[in-house]
């Protein structure tokens, strides 16, 4: 079957960063895969259809993930090559390459202890929520779910704390990447990042994640080592940032999910799973190349012309069940990928944005958002779904003691004999709370 395009759509641009969604829809009008701008001038296929989306993710015959050919096309300094240009890692390699590649990833991350890993979430979450616990409001992106993981990975990684400002600039370039400036300053400071990283990792090693990939069986080369741990990095980070702040959204502006921060039935990892099926953190991206040119779900692709899967198209096609419905484990989604490229590391990720939120609910047990979801507003970029900030407000916790009990909450909440009494922050008592504006 051929569909009808009439020209590529902009994943770009305010209309797809307000609305995504209603994007997905123009976009399923031109059938399984439709024709897309990634950035002004630099076209590609977006997959929107789930089963065709399997389809491309585990042919490894008609798909490569070497992207050679084509940035040959793009000038030097585009925009999007700084996320998807050809590296020496496990993303951008096949075959017996990217098995060599993954096997260091999969190896070194299975070395960490999930009980190790959840009480260094616990420490990296105390100490965020020290800084901003007295003032009974928070922006819960810039002062929580993009420096938690910046701060453990930094940990886990063996550098000292004092360089997570750099990374969460380079990061934040390198992923938005609606500036051409800003994304290949971002690409460059990140390789930098890394850079210091090895060096200070080959002058002497640790028991952290840096040490156990250098000294991996692979025997990763130079550029080998750098390239694949920023891929570990860079995915354990912004993504992870986007699921914890777009799960903490959802659950402070659903009244189903009053329970994560009391006594009910929905939890954490509900709302985890509401976000990887309805709003993944990374929205659209594993980038294929046609090994030669193919008909694919009706569309005819070029050779080396590339495909991304839009996950959150896919995950989201009308399916006959309520939009945005809660679901039970969180229905089928792609937001991991599939295939030989899946995600290598989901558990770990599971259990931080899972860990960060509950220990935060716990402590702050009465947030809520301090403007309508609907308010809230998204940072640009073709690749990611994630909120620039997260304003929020809550009963102020200060350092004059541990373990009393918090303050009223506001008289939308449930009834107070609903509510059992938490214990704040080691370290901290609540104060007396400033009375909530009106939320516009």
């Amino acid at each position: 079957m051929t569909y009808y395009t009439p020209g590529p759509v902009p994943l770009y641009g305010p209309d797809f960063t307000d609305d995504p969604n209603a994007v997905y829809v123009r976009l399923r009008q031109y059938g399984p895969v439709a024709p897309v701008e990634i950035a002004p001038g630099v076209t590609a296929h977006l997959v929107t259809d789930y089963r065709a989306a399997l389809d491309l993710l585990k042919d490894t015959e008609t798909w490569s993930k070497d992207p050679r050919v084509w940035q040959e096309t793009l000038p030097p300094d585009c925009q999007i090559l700084p996320m998807m240009k050809w590296r020496p890692n496990a993303m951008f390699n096949d075959g017996e390459a990217h098995q060599r590649y993954r096997s260091v990833i999969t190896d070194s991350f299975s070395r960490i202890e999930p009980h190790h890993l959840r009480r260094q979430v616990a420490t990296a979450a105390d100490q965020l929520i020290s800084e901003f616990a007295a003032a009974g409001e928070a922006d819960l992106v810039g002062q929580y779910a993009r420096p938690l993981p910046l701060v453990l990975f930094n940990a886990l990684m063996g550098m000292p704390a004092h360089y997570g400002p750099r990374l969460v600039t380079a990061l934040t370039g390198l992923f938005e990447s609606a500036d051409t400036e800003v994304a290949n300053k971002g690409d460059m400071d990140f390789e930098q990042y890394v850079t210091e990283l090895i060096t200070l990792k080959a002058q002497q090693r640790g028991n952290d994640l840096t040490s156990w990939i250098m000294d991996h069986p692979a025997a990763l080369g130079p550029e080998e080592l750098v390239n694949q741990i920023g891929i570990a990095m860079a995915g354990g980070n912004e993504p992870t940032t986007n699921l914890i702040s777009n799960a903490l959204s959802r659950m402070l502006s659903n009244p189903d999910y009053y329970s994560t921060l009391t006594n009910g039935a929905l939890t954490a990892r509900d709302a985890i799973n509401d976000v990887l099926r309805n709003e993944p953190p990374l929205a659209n991206f594993s980038a294929h190349f046609a090994r030669r040119s193919v008909s694919f779900h009706g569309t005819w692709i070029h050779a080396n012309q590339p495909v991304l899967v839009s996950y959150h198209a896919a995950n989201t096609a009308p399916d006959g069940l309520p939009a945005h419905s809660v679901r039970s484990g969180g229905g089928a989604h792609l937001a991991w990928a599939a295939g030989p490229h899946a995600c290598p590391v989901k558990q770990p990720a599971l259990l931080i944005a899972t860990a960060a939120i509950e220990r935060l609910t716990s402590h702050l047990c009465d947030l809520e958002l301090a403007v309508p979801r609907r308010r809230l507003t998204w940072r640009p970029g073709p690749f990611h779904r994630a909120l620039a900030e997260l304003p929020a407000r809550f009963t102020p916790v200060c350092a004059d003691g541990a373990g009393t009990t918090p303050g009223t909450r506001p008289s939308s909440s449930p009834p107070p004999e609903a509510i059992p009494t938490p214990k704040p922050p080691v370290g901290f008592a609540t104060a007396p709370r400033k009375t909530p504006s009106s939320a516009p």
